[in-house]
């Protein structure tokens, strides 16, 4: 299970070093893809990749496609150097509005990686949300 939160810089080339427990935990190749609805990246193991594809697969036909066309088209099998650097696409950076420097957040079952400015953008639109949640939990 991924936990936590870490800043991470992107080197010139668009290579990253994610946190070695997440190395660990996502495999020796993995996937990045564009975020579900957030101008993220999310990076998965491959078998978690295959789960969410089965998944898009079982639903109607035009759910499917308009889910593998911004989910499975944007998808890259990535591969960690000896050094645990991967190299994130350009196009995914891009969408991710990421440069420089990044911010890795363990999700459960996946990671996602932002860019910090945009982070905080989506946390102050989710402030309501978050309220509602923990009433929800009683917590």
């Amino acid at each position: 299970m991924f936990s936590g939160m870490s800043n991470h810089s992107i080197d010139s080339k668009g290579r990253i070093v994610l946190p070695v427990k997440f190395r660990e935990e996502l495999g020796s190749t993995f996937y990045f893809a564009r975020g579900f609805g957030n101008r993220c990246i999310q990076a998965m193991s491959a078998e978690q990749f295959d789960s969410v594809c089965s998944k898009i697969m079982e639903l109607p036909a035009d759910k499917a496609m308009a889910l593998q066309y911004t989910f499975t088209a944007t998808a890259v099998e990535v591969t960690p150097n000896a050094q645990g650097r991967v190299i994130i696409p350009q196009n995914l950076r891009e969408f991710a509005e990421i440069e420089g420097e990044a911010l890795v957040i363990g999700m459960n079952n996946r990671i996602e990686i932002w860019s910090s400015v945009k982070f905080d953008e989506f946390m102050a639109s989710q402030k309501d949300t978050v309220a509602q949640a923990l009433s929800m939990l009683k917590l």
